[in-house]
């Protein structure tokens, strides 16, 4: 279950509140009965070690870690008839 965290307006004071998403938040202080706010906290969650990637996806060759440039991709053919036509066309020139 997720952790939430409050401050009240009133005393200053921070609730931890263990509530599930569909829950309703929370409306009051527990100590006060003050009107409360729900905090944004950064998350403790990180992926490391040499299996993951900081953006989710791998470039080609960055098998062994090397920082290598990665080339944008070309765009797609805009005919639908690749190789008839298009020797000016970037991704004919790519080979795609």
């Amino acid at each position: 279950m997720p952790v939430y965290e409050y401050e009240c307006t009133e005393c200053q004071s921070v609730i931890e509140v263990q509530q599930k998403i569909a829950d309703p938040p929370l409306a009051s202080c527990p100590e006060c009965q003050g009107p409360v706010t729900k905090l944004m906290s950064m998350s403790s969650f990180q992926l490391k070690g040499g299996g993951w990637y900081a953006d989710g996806y791998s470039t080609a060759g960055n098998v062994s870690g090397n920082k290598e440039e990665s080339k944008p991709a070309a765009p797609p053919c805009q005919t639908g008839q690749a190789g008839a036509g298009c020797s000016g066309c970037p991704a004919a020139a790519s080979g795609k």
